[in-house]
């Protein structure tokens, strides 16, 4: 049985609004000769999460859990190395809300040592988040970005050029160990134009990258990417590597889902995703590598070990073995007040209501009165969704439910909440007097997802996303019957059992994986939480008179999902050219802005 340990109150949280972590039973970490820390999808969550006690450490605290995991891991003759596998941008105040966008971010990004790091798609879907990749981030860890399938029209001589260099090759300094490194974005087609993503298959054919896994000197391959760990991407990776190395280990780090998942290639290659919005620094380590031509240290070949941490300072001082007087370090303290002054000058803590229950993205199923989708629906665009120059003519709104990113808890809406929730910049169209019953239709046909993805993959975006919540990614291949099916295990046979390890006090919810490896992923043992389905877009009526069901209507849609509109109109049979007949709908607006007008008129706080 896993060693548990219940850490004792003590540890406080580095942003002064942030909860204390709450005390949970913990499983230890299994060092091994190479260890990494890995961070993905972080969309800017770098102050963690005010709300949520078990993921409340900061990007600070995680620079100083670095730093220890390093010193512990060096001390001891083995190797760590910092991962990161994109997505820093959009999906927070700290980045959202600066003019320009991520002003802050970058300034605190970057005091992390991070080893190697890639692109994610948020990161490519705008001009000038893309140049700020090139122009500053990959400067700030220069030699340590890698980009084997991104190209950038530079924005000062307009040549076609890699965002940062294709592979690394380098040794680690304790071990020894010879590591040639890729770093890869799926088979991407959302970008702006001034970026350019080749699909994986195609790069993996050319001569660079087939001369780096030729070389004979390398102890182990390692992939980054914003790659689903079970993808074909990674295995179209795999297979190449392995028809011409076929004995030597390969190690994969992913995201892009919002997941934690564990996927075995074979015996000496895996691949980890570490989950999303800094709720999660995945861990894993590798023992038995044999280093420098010579043979392993076991004759059973390497050992592969993965661990999910629980981003706050009770895991962290736990897995360093240290305490809230020795585990900070100066640099982790300076973020921290970094972060502090940035939320401070961006007025994130700004209350512009109160929220006065709970309302879940997929702890409960839609249309429950509980859904976010059905407040966002029934509530906020009825409300509120109104073009002053089309008064009095019905709407009907398709929104996708990827266009909402996060939980609203009950008590204080904050400037950051509104980010957070709803963090995009797109604004409505809308099509004029279209039949009520063809609306419906294309409705209908967006929430069947296979059959408008098979469509969109030609000249649209590829099946590596969705209109949903990304999370919801990982699981568009099971055969589901309706939406009780839980997202992440939380029932049933897939709950942990603690056997005779029985905690003191009731168990704190969250993640409880199951992965490749089995059930025994997450650091921290939760009570699991069932995770549901929900459809792709939700639909609201938006009319003077709701008692009645209009013949045509004003169609109103999220810009960013019109793509998808045009497929689903020529299913729905609707004769229409976007281009020339759709319009904009409240000029300015965004989800953004519209939930949180509502919020400031209808969610009062009790003086």
């Amino acid at each position: 049985m896993l060693p548990l340990f219940w850490l004792l109150p003590s540890a406080l949280a580095a942003q002064p609004s942030a909860p204390e972590p709450i005390s949970a039973p913990l499983r230890a970490l299994d060092f091994g000769q190479l260890n990494f820390l890995h961070t993905t999808d972080t969309h800017g969550w770098l102050a963690g999460h005010l709300q949520e006690s078990s993921y409340s450490a900061d990007w600070g605290d995680y620079v100083s859990f670095a730093t220890r995991m390093r010193e512990k891991a060096e001390a001891r003759g083995q190797d760590l190395l910092v991962i990161d596998t994109g997505d820093r941008v959009e999906g927070n105040g700290l980045y959202d809300s600066s003019e320009p966008k991520g002003i802050y971010l970058s300034d605190i990004l970057r005091y992390q040592h991070i080893d190697l790091l890639t692109s994610g798609n948020h990161e490519l879907y705008k001009q000038n988040t893309s140049e700020a990749e090139l122009l500053t981030t990959v400067p700030n860890f220069r030699g340590n970005y890698i980009a084997s399938n991104i190209d950038i029209f530079h924005p000062t001589t307009h040549e076609l050029v890699p965002l940062a260099p294709r592979y690394k090759k380098f040794t680690t300094n304790k071990q020894g160990i010879r590591i040639v490194a890729f770093g890869f974005l799926f088979d991407f087609t959302g970008n702006y134009n001034n970026t350019v993503v080749q699909p994986v298959e195609e790069t993996i054919k050319e001569d660079w990258f087939q001369e780096a896994i030729r070389d004979k000197e390398v102890d182990l391959f390692l992939v980054i990417g914003h790659v689903p760990a079970h993808s074909p991407e990674y295995r179209a990776i795999f297979k190449a590597i392995r028809g011409i190395r076929w004995d030597t280990p390969i190690q994969f780090f992913g995201g892009h889902q919002h997941v934690r998942d564990y996927a075995k290639y074979d015996d000496k290659a895996f691949a980890l995703a570490s989950g999303r919005f800094m709720e999660t620094i995945g861990f894993m380590s590798i023992d038995g590598l044999a280093t420098g031509g010579k043979s392993g240290i076991l004759n059973s070949g390497p050992v592969f070990k993965r661990r999910y941490i629980d981003s706050n300072l009770y895991s962290y001082h736990y897995h360093t073995g240290l305490d809230q007087d020795t585990f900070p370090t100066e640099k982790g303290q300076n973020v921290s007040r970094l972060i502090a002054k940035a939320r401070s000058e961006l007025e994130l803590d700004k209350v512009h209501g109160c929220a006065p229950r709970e309302l879940w993205m997929s702890r409960v199923k839609y249309p429950d009165d509980a859904s976010i989708f059905t407040w966002l629906g029934t509530q906020v665009i009825p409300d509120s969704l109104r073009d002053d120059s089309r008064a009095g003519v019905p709407a009907l709104a398709i929104v996708n439910t990827g266009a909402m990113r996060f939980d609203i808890f009950k008590g204080p809406f904050t400037q950051d909440s509104a980010f957070i929730v709803s963090p995009f910049t797109s604004g409505f169209r809308y099509l004029k007097n279209v039949p009520y019953d063809k609306a419906q239709l294309m409705l209908e046909v967006l929430n069947k997802q296979p059959q408008v993805l098979h469509a969109s993959q030609h000249g649209g975006e590829s099946s590596r996303t969705t209109l949903a919540p990304p999370e919801q990614l990982a699981y568009l291949e099971d055969v589901v019957v309706d939406q009780t099916w839980p997202l992440f295990s939380g029932s049933g046979p897939d709950q942990i059992s603690l056997s005779d390890d029985k905690p003191a006090k009731p168990l704190v919810p969250g993640y409880t994986t199951k992965d490749d490896a089995g059930t025994d992923g997450d650091d921290t043992i939760h009570a699991p939480i069932s995770f549901y389905r929900v459809p792709n877009c939700i639909q609201a009526l938006v009319s003077a008179n709701s008692s009645e069901i209009p013949e045509k209507v004003d169609l109103v849609y999220i810009d960013f999902i019109e793509r998808y509109m045009v497929l689903a109109a020529n299913f729905a049979g609707l004769d229409v050219d976007f281009a020339k007949e759709s319009d904009v709908y409240m000029p300015g607006m965004t989800m953004t802005n519209l939930i949180l007008d509502w919020v400031k008129t209808h969610w009062k706080c009790d003086e």
